[in-house]
């Protein structure tokens, strides 16, 4: 299976939460095709820092707003655009508690506000989804067949069941006003410009490594994460733009491991002296997580690319020197 590149030169593209963590490496590769990009971001987990170093492009707009509050009056803004990506949303365990209600209204009236655009403008339109849309699986590994296992009146459901409100609404617009959607399940990704206070097993470990401090794994350390070098999602996530998929269609590795095990290799790629403590485990906490790859694979031709040691020494690289 093969996607013909349908984004490139002389198209525009709008990514709200451009200056987070993963959109601003998609709005990377977008610039690398052609496109001109709008991203729009209110900082409240992104940074400016992201997309500092397109200061100089003039292909590239950052508009501060929250796409909550609906799309602001902004000349970058009012040209039509070829592709609307939704991508806003704390996304860490950390800002499940600091965030919540940050986390419902991007989930709900932002994916409405930019599905409004998509609308607006005939505009193919992208919802950056989670795995958390299965959430404590009871099937492994996880395909978009399953309907998941969700605690609605859990900690974690503030971002749950904002990205399946998102599911749902995104399909509601594309059966109802014929918008040209699609949807993919983010499973756990990794790589620079992580925040290094942002919660997630990941950048804990290489900030504790690099400390010098233990290595606070969660519970026993034996539930698993399937790992996900951001430059392999954000090839996933541009081949389901391309394409004229709707899915949801999952986007990850099947690089299993448990945290234990992560642990121990981050202290090992560190150099480092830090030991591994176990500390009581966050609610709702999933047991297992890894996708079923066979959509992505047959409809998209995707397979991921980063071996884990290969992502996460470039990972290391990157915090050791920010």
């Amino acid at each position: 299976m093969s996607v013909q590149q349908r984004f490139g030169e002389g198209h525009r593209v709008l990514v709200s939460g451009g200056a987070g963590f993963v959109p601003s490496h998609v709005v990377d590769a977008l610039l690398g095709r052609g496109c001109t990009v709008v991203a729009v971001d209110n900082f409240i987990t992104g940074s400016a820092d992201n997309v500092a170093h397109l200061a100089d492009e003039p292909r590239f707009t950052l508009v501060e707003a929250d796409v909550s509050e609906g799309l602001p009056d902004h000349p970058a803004l009012a040209e039509r655009f070829d592709a609307v990506m939704h991508m806003a949303s704390p996304a860490s365990p950390t800002d499940f508690a600091k965030l919540p209600l940050e986390i419902l209204k991007v989930g709900s009236a932002g994916t409405l506000a930019m599905l409004d655009r998509a609308h607006a403008d005939s505009a193919r339109f992208l919802m950056a989804s989670t795995s958390e849309a299965y959430g404590d699986p009871a099937v492994h590994p996880q395909p978009e067949s399953y309907w998941g296992n969700v605690n609605p009146v859990g900690v974690r459901a503030v971002y749950d069941e904002a990205k399946r409100f998102s599911e749902a609404a995104t399909m509601a617009y594309h059966r109802f006003h014929g918008v040209d959607t699609a949807i993919v399940r983010i499973f756990n990704t990794y790589g620079p410009r992580m925040r290094p206070d942002d919660g997630r097993a990941i950048p804990t470990f290489i900030s504790q490594a690099q400390r010098g401090e233990p290595i606070t794994v969660h519970g026993t350390g034996t539930q698993t994460r399937s790992i996900t070098y951001v430059d392999d999602l954000v090839r996933g996530i541009l081949l389901l733009l391309d394409s004229t998929e709707t899915g949801p269609i999952n986007c990850g590795t099947e690089h299993e491991t448990t945290m234990l095990d992560l642990a121990e290799l981050i202290v090992k790629l560190s150099g480092s002296s830090s030991r591994v403590e176990l500390v009581a485990r966050t609610a709702d906490d999933p047991e297992k997580r890894r996708p079923d790859l066979t959509l992505a694979r047959t409809l998209l031709g995707y397979e991921p690319e980063v071996a884990p040691e290969e992502g996460l020494r470039r990972t290391i690289e990157f915090f050791a020197n920010h």
